[in-house]
């Protein structure tokens, strides 16, 4: 059995995937641990697949860390960056001689525009050169944050703690959109401001909202240009976006709960369990109980 999908052998399994919110002593909205401490003292643990309510942003400086981040295998050698979303299904395999920070922040902190650019950026780790003057000044940032959280914040420190936190995913910002390529900067960014808030939509509405037209609606444009602008950023149709969210959703319940496949069918949005069961094959190449089966077994 691979060592990807290992953790769904889980004694006990639950109707619903735990989701956690940011550390009870997390102040203005923001937690900062030192990766060493994470390693040994943690909130809840990490080790089991489980969804966060808030963006957690790695900085490590030393250390190799293995992930898996929606059914996907992540390794992460420091000096690098990694950003886990809201809502993805996630847990950590291995830490070895870990030293740096994990960031975990309210989505409320962070602009529609850096949340653009992070989720276009950051889909993956982000090497680091310990050389480059950016790496000297994440580091500087983060480890005053540390500091700061550490005497204690109120008042004007939380303020600080805001404006600090601003500055570093700024910093980070600066440095993924030289990645992007070259274009008309104005054009590239209302396609991309209307993908970003296509895909917030998405996760909201999945389950209700199947139709292009609702989504091109919510977004006050036509189903047209909803289209074109997705397909060409994203290569894949409106439709099967929708569908892929939907089955990702799937794939999630199938693995870390008890749900049968009609009840999986009817939490992502599908009456009729014949129908969601072709869509899943289609999709995944499996049916919903070969998946379940397969990760399982």
């Amino acid at each position: 059995m691979s060592l990807v999908f290992y953790f769904c052998l889980l004694k006990k399994r639950q109707d619903k995937i735990q989701r956690f919110p940011l550390s009870p002593w997390a102040k203005a909205g923001m937690a900062i641990k030192d990766l060493e401490d994470e390693a040994k003292e943690e909130d809840h643990d990490h080790s089991k697949p489980h969804r966060d309510q808030h963006y957690l942003l790695m900085l490590a400086t030393h250390g190799r860390f293995q992930f898996n981040l929606d059914f996907q295998e992540v390794i992460v050698v420091a000096p690098a960056l990694l950003l886990i979303f809201p809502g993805q299904v996630h847990h950590t395999i291995e830490m070895l001689e870990p030293e740096g920070w994990a960031i975990g922040f309210d989505p409320s902190l962070i602009d529609h525009e850096l949340q653009l650019i992070m989720e276009r950026g950051l889909k993956g780790p982000v090497a680091l050169d310990q050389q480059e003057n950016l790496y000297h000044h994440l580091t500087t940032l983060t480890d005053l944050m540390a500091k700061l959280q550490s005497a204690g914040l109120s008042g004007h420190g939380i303020k600080v703690m805001h404006s600090l936190l601003d500055a570093l995913l700024e910093l980070i910002a600066r440095q993924l959109t030289l990645q992007f390529p070259p274009g008309d900067p104005n054009k590239l960014n209302r396609a991309a401001m209307i993908e970003q808030a296509f895909n917030q939509l998405l996760k909201q509405h999945y389950k209700s909202w199947k139709q292009p037209a609702q989504y091109a609606a919510e977004l006050n444009i036509s189903v047209a240009h909803l289209y074109d602008t997705i397909k060409g950023i994203t290569g894949a149709s409106v439709s099967a976006l929708i569908q892929q969210y939907a089955i990702l959703e799937a794939k999630r319940l199938l693995c870390f709960t008890d749900l049968s496949v009609k009840e999986i069918g009817y939490e992502t949005g599908y009456n009729e369990p014949v129908y969601f069961g072709k869509l899943f094959k289609k999709i995944t190449g499996f049916t919903p109980l070969q998946f379940r089966q397969q990760y399982r077994d």
